[in-house]
């Protein structure tokens, strides 16, 4: 253990002496130092950062490839009060969480409070988001509820992705990096290219970019188990392969018209989950597979897998109008996701529990909106929306080596409608006012089979499963906002508004006991206060902090519950009236023309204020419910980090960048059992850019070797107790080439 300490310690240092490069270049070469542009207010033309009144971080190209960023939980400690957490029950399940609002499950009929957004097309099950992405103009992190722009289920906030246009110059850019975690098991290779150009120029212009990815396996999976005597039998685990194929098109036949057609194809499949099973809550420890919570090692017999596909189009718009000088704006988009998996759930070396599943998911969507402005005053934002979706779900479980055996799932179809617009009027040339609402309409019909009733073989998806529960029900909801904004000169933004947020109702396809319905639960409603500071005091210094305080009303969760016979138990219910506060802070410091410095702080403090369902299990509604913590609620977050750039002779720029990251441990299952690991991340990345415009950088990632699971799932002590535990990656080394040609 001290060996390993020391270790940590030297990782660091080592890191941090690179700071002795001495300064001299250009600030152009930072990723850094520009501000960028964003579209998260939906108004005609995108807004500087700093101007919007909101709580936003964003990171442009130049950022995503410092960071070297290849899915969006690569940013899950970048940001304060924000966590991009993959579950693990199988690759790319989001469990996204921001300001403490987050969900806890990959059932995929769970609407999330964080909503993600490729392109302007809504993702509509949390499946499918944290899997690999690049080729990226952008990604805008909101931070509160978003609903009046963005509906629904965007309680916590949401996530915009923002991939790269056509180009009216030919361009062209090759990249490949090789990654290992050094524990003598597999490498991790990636490939991506991406081309651009005019086949008219100016009125036809093309590109496509492509992605692959092979992973040999991270993780170390001692089959026999220490309970075996073989505790050096391993083999490795964690293989996967991804394809992914993006080709575009922006076609402007004048200047006052754009269409833009963007397609993607992905196909992503490889080993289930590194499933680590370490003393539970309880203090009950499963005997063959006991392992330390703060390592890697595990134990299963399952491998596994996991097996994706996706593919959407979506359709832009733009059409500029003489009307208040605006653009109208049309998105238009479908998705559709296929997913199958197996799971190792006892996490252990004996065959106690396993889980297949499989999911079909279908989208469409259409969001008309007009932007604005009159008078030289009011900017105006209004628009129409409608989305379908239809899900389907087919659970198995195999218990005690198949002496038990449970079918079902369920099929969901849903529709919705919204009507939305916002005002921001300026009362004179330092305030303005923010008027918005917007009303929504959904509706739910759902046919669902109980797991715990069918014991034969059966399939939802092919419908030869017996449905013992159908049901429909609506929910309308009005979400207004008030606002202002203060801002005396160019270097002062200060804002405050309430809104209300809405997170629709909805019903468990994983529905395992006929003892409780499988909804539908009420509509989570949130009444959100926030209070901000933008600040750039002179050119070298940018401030941005923020107060909140939300209080949410029927809160939803997914109380995980351990249960001798079935194995896990998931009930989805509105379990308490809860507030949460908290507030965050980000900073950034040019301290020299080629050395930025920049750090952030986050604070989330919460209390259940009324508590409606059963949170521990113990039957009883009482004020030991009313005392647990809200799961994924992380109190404390914070960043530190430097970009330093400089000149080397003839042969181009040398860039280091380095960070630290931690985030605080937070409970995972309602009942205050299950935990999440605190973690401290500290990364590093040196490259050097060659005037020929080609890029060579060696980074690492974690390089202190944190342990982090994406659950902590307690099980039964029919199972032997112990926890179903998804690991994450720990330390990671990187060496990248890229060349842009143009």
């Amino acid at each position: 253990m001290k060996r390993f300490q020391r270790q940590k310690w030297l990782l660091t240092a080592s890191c941090l002496s690179l700071l002795a490069i001495g300064p001299a270049l250009a600030e152009d070469q930072n990723p850094l130092s520009d501000e960028i542009i964003i579209t998260a207010t939906k108004k005609a033309v995108g807004v500087n950062i700093f101007k919007a009144p909101l709580a936003v971080t964003a990171f442009g190209e130049a950022q995503l490839e410092a960071l070297h960023v290849t899915d969006l939980e690569s940013l899950s400690y970048s940001v304060p009060n924000v966590s991009l957490d993959d579950i693990g029950t199988w690759r790319g399940a989001a469990n996204f969480s921001i300001r403490g609002l987050g969900i806890n499950s990959s059932i995929p009929s769970i609407d999330p409070t964080v909503g993600v957004f490729t392109d302007g097309l809504y993702l509509g099950i949390s499946s499918g988001v944290v899997l690999d992405i690049f080729d990226l103009e952008r990604i805008e992190i909101l931070r509160g509820p978003q609903g009046i722009l963005f509906g629904r289920n965007v309680t916590g906030g949401a996530v915009l992705l923002h991939t790269k246009k056509p180009t009216n110059e030919f361009q062209a850019s090759f990249k490949t990096a090789i990654e290992s975690g050094l524990r003598g098991t597999g490498d991790n290779y990636y490939l991506m290219g991406a081309l651009s150009g005019p086949i008219i120029k100016d009125k036809l212009l093309a590109r496509i970019s492509t992605f692959y990815n092979k992973d040999e396996g991270y993780f170390k999976n001692y089959e026999g188990g220490p309970a075996f005597g073989q505790p050096d039998a391993f083999s490795t685990f964690g293989k996967a392969k991804t394809f992914m194929v993006r080709p575009s098109l922006v076609f402007t036949p004048n200047t006052d018209l754009e269409f833009i057609l963007r397609f993607e194809y992905g196909d992503s499949k490889g080993d289930g989950p590194a499933a680590q099973s370490h003393r539970n809550g309880s203090g009950i420890a499963n005997p063959i597979a006991d392992f330390d919570r703060k390592g890697f090692d595990f134990s299963i017999n399952e491998d596994g897998l996991y097996d994706s596909n996706w593919n959407q189009l979506i359709s832009e718009t733009n059409w500029h109008v003489g009307l208040g000088q605006g653009v109208v704006t049309n998105i238009a988009g479908f998705r559709r996701y296929n997913n199958k998996t197996r799971a190792d759930i006892d996490a252990s070396p004996r065959e106690l529990f396993s889980s297949d599943t499989q999911t079909k998911q279908n989208q469409l969507s259409n969001e008309l909106r007009y932007a604005g402005r009159f008078a030289d005053r009011l900017d105006l934002t209004t628009g129409l929306y409608a989305f379908t979706q239809r899900i389907a779900y087919q659970e198995s479980r195999n218990i005690f080596d198949g002496f038990l055996t449970f079918f079902g799932g369920g099929v969901q179809r849903q529709d919705t409608y919204g009507a939305f617009a916002q005002g921001d009027y300026d009362l004179s040339n330092t305030l303005t006012f923010s008027l918005g609402g917007r009303y929504t309409y959904e509706s739910k019909r759902v046919n669902i089979a109980t797991v715990t009733l069918n014991t034969s073989p059966c399939n939802v998806i092919d419908d030869t499963c017996p449905i013992d529960f159908t049901d429909k029900d609506s929910w309308s909801n009005f979400s207004p906002k008030i606002g202002l904004t203060y801002t005396p000169d160019e270097r002062i933004n200060v804002y405050g508004h309430w809104t209300r947020g809405f997170r629709s109702g909805g019903y468990n396809l994983r529905s395992t006991t006929p003892l409780t319905a499988p909804g539908p639960t009420g509509a989570e409603k949130i009444d959100a206060f926030e209070l901000g500071l933008k600040a750039r005091p002179g050119q070298k210094l940018r401030l941005n902090a923020a107060l909140f305080y939300n209080d949410i009303a029927n809160l939803q969760r997914e109380i995980n519950l351990p249960d001798p016979r079935v194995g896990v138990l998931q009930i989805i219910r509105n379990t308490a009236n809860a507030s949460i506060w908290g507030f965050e802070g980000e900073a950034q410091l040019s301290a020299s023309d080629n050395l930025t410095l920049f750090a952030s702080l986050g604070h989330t403090n919460g209390q259940y204020d009324k508590v409606l369902f059963d949170l521990n299990g113990d039957l009883v509604v009482d004020d030991v419910d009313k005392a647990l913590k809200i799961p994924r609620l992380a109190p404390w977050t914070y960043s530190l980090g430097f970009v330093l750039t400089q000149a080397w002779a003839d042969m181009g720029t040398i860039s280091l960048q380095s960070n630290i990251s931690y985030r605080d441990s937070a409970f995972y299952t309602d009942n205050n059992l299950g935990t999440l690991n605190s973690a401290t991340m500290v990364d590093f990345t040196l490259g050097l850019t060659t005037k020929n415009q080609m890029t060579v950088s060696l980074y690492g990632k974690n390089l202190l070797n944190e342990a982090t699971h994406g659950g902590d799932t307690q099980l039964p002590n029919s199972l032997g107790g112990g926890t179903f535990a998804p690991l994450n990656k720990g330390r990671v080394l990187g060496l990248e080439l890229k060349v842009d040609f143009q």
